[in-house]
């Protein structure tokens, strides 16, 4: 009888736990990477030949990023691992489906039986005017430039936004020596019951982020917390040169700096999923749309199974259990006998795991809201997609001009979320302020719908080959 073909999409924590309950039940999946290296955005390992120590380089999660590393460094002849590989495409999903992806301008079609997609998460950005400027990164991006090129983004940096990331992804610069001039949280300091019920789901791990606040204070970081941003003021010449913030009293401030790193939790990359024809739910709490599955990990496509930040946003630990259980569902689901067996006897306590990590989800997006109201404030003359360089007056224009009251037909009129990254920095305050200016809900103006590629192709990449 032949294997059944698996095919996992992504090296994060998702995917490599999804990967060795594969191996554990005697199947070799292939690992589909887009990096060079595994660990994902969280866990990003540095390149070969860099030796900075893990407590340097991940901080509060140097333990947990070395267990990753060695597990899947143990996998390694097991898997057909499949680095600098970019899946770009589904195809077939009902009858033949196939996986797309291109590795080093050489396409090709990856027939599955199971297509376990461990996408992760990119951050999520709210526009600030001025934020245009060089200078302006995602947190994501900061990250990428401390663990994978051994530099900062600048000599003085300002971080901005909210959420756990914000204060990781500070005290790891800090650690690492760079300079961190102040961190800037949108959120208020008092955070409402709600939250707290959730936080208390997950104490150890909401005590460790209260630890991150206090180590970035002692450090003589400012900490500002229930901020409004205002500008990041700049030239061309020189880029961003200072952020200015109304604090939680009233008072405008001003930070000076040369880089600004931004972030307001995090965006699941749904990409894929979307291409699947998986069903997409509003979830009410972090104010975005995610693919719909069930407790196992199972979509609402036959055969799609996901997995990680890319479904819900739970964190590297969610992300673990998620893909373990999303890889024993599928291989139950395959008739592998081994695989049915590691179902039965692990599903009951991941489940368990997961629903208490959403739980403690839900108090994290109540603690640090995803600031909406930002959006509908926001000049006509700022900028919300970098790509297309389209403004909210533009997006406004749109809607009361020409009737666009849904985000995919702003997007034809504006050409907003049509540039290089496909809507993920600028689609869901686009959202916002088209539901703004409409005067509806933001879950009636819809989603950006994802095409493929999910991220761009070189006009020479070669024919298919199978």
């Amino acid at each position: 009888m032949t294997a059944p073909r698996i095919v996992i999409v992504g090296t994060g924590p998702a995917g490599v736990r999804a990967a060795q309950a594969v191996v554990a039940a005697g199947l070799r999946p292939i690992v589909i990477d887009e990096g060079r290296r595994d660990g994902g955005q969280i866990y990003r390992r540095q390149p070969e030949g860099f030796q900075r120590p893990y407590a340097k380089l991940y901080g509060s999660e140097a333990a947990k990023a070395q267990a990753l590393h060695q597990d899947f460094d143990a996998l390694r002849t097991q898997v057909d691992y499949r680095s600098e590989t970019l899946a770009w495409n589904l195809t077939g999903v009902a009858e033949q489906p196939a996986l797309h992806v291109v590795h080093r301008g050489e396409p090709k079609e990856l027939p599955y039986d199971a297509l376990l997609v461990c996408s992760g998460a990119t951050d999520r950005l709210m526009p600030v005017e001025g934020w245009h400027r060089a200078g302006c990164y995602s947190l994501g991006a900061a990250q990428i430039a401390l663990k994978a090129q051994a530099c900062a983004i600048g000599g003085r940096v300002v971080f901005l936004g909210s959420g756990p990331l914000l204060y990781l992804v500070a005290s790891q610069y800090e650690q690492a020596g760079a300079h961190v001039e102040a961190v800037l949280d949108t959120a208020p300091a008092m955070k409402p019951l709600a939250a707290l019920r959730g936080l208390l789901a997950r104490p150890a791990l909401a005590w460790r982020g209260l630890g991150l606040i206090r180590g970035l204070r002692r450090a003589g970081v400012t900490v500002l917390q229930g901020v409004q941003p205002l500008r990041i003021e700049g030239s061309d010449a020189m880029g961003a040169e200072a952020v200015v913030v109304r604090d939680a009293h009233g008072t405008v401030r001003r930070f000076e700096c040369d880089a600004v790193g931004m972030g307001w939790h995090l965006r699941a990359e749904t990409q894929l999923a979307d291409l699947a024809r998986c069903d997409f739910h509003f979830e009410p709490v972090s104010r975005q749309w995610l693919p719909r599955i069930d407790e196992d990990g199972r979509s609402s496509t036959r055969g799609v199974y996901l997995a990680g930040d890319g479904v819900r946003i739970l964190g590297a630990d969610g992300a673990e259990a998620a893909g373990r259980l999303a890889a024993l569902a599928a291989l139950s689901d395959l008739g592998h006998a081994r695989g049915q067996a590691l179902h039965a006897a692990e599903a009951p306590a991941l489940r368990r795991t997961l629903a208490q990590m959403d739980r403690f989800r839900d108090g994290l997006a109540r603690a640090f809201p995803w600031p909406h109201e930002q959006a509908a404030q926001l000049p006509d003359d700022a900028v919300v997609c970098r790509c297309e360089a389209v403004t909210a007056g533009e997006l406004r224009r749109c809607v009361t001009e020409m009737g666009s009251q849904e985000v995919n037909r702003a997007k034809a009129f504006s050409r907003v979320g049509m540039g290089r990254c496909q809507g993920r920095f600028c689609g869901h305050a686009s959202a916002e302020i088209v539901a703004q200016a409409s005067g509806v809900p933001v879950q009636l103006v819809g989603r950006l719908r994802s095409q493929a590629p999910v991220k761009p192709l070189m006009m020479n990449t070669a024919e298919v080959k199978a």
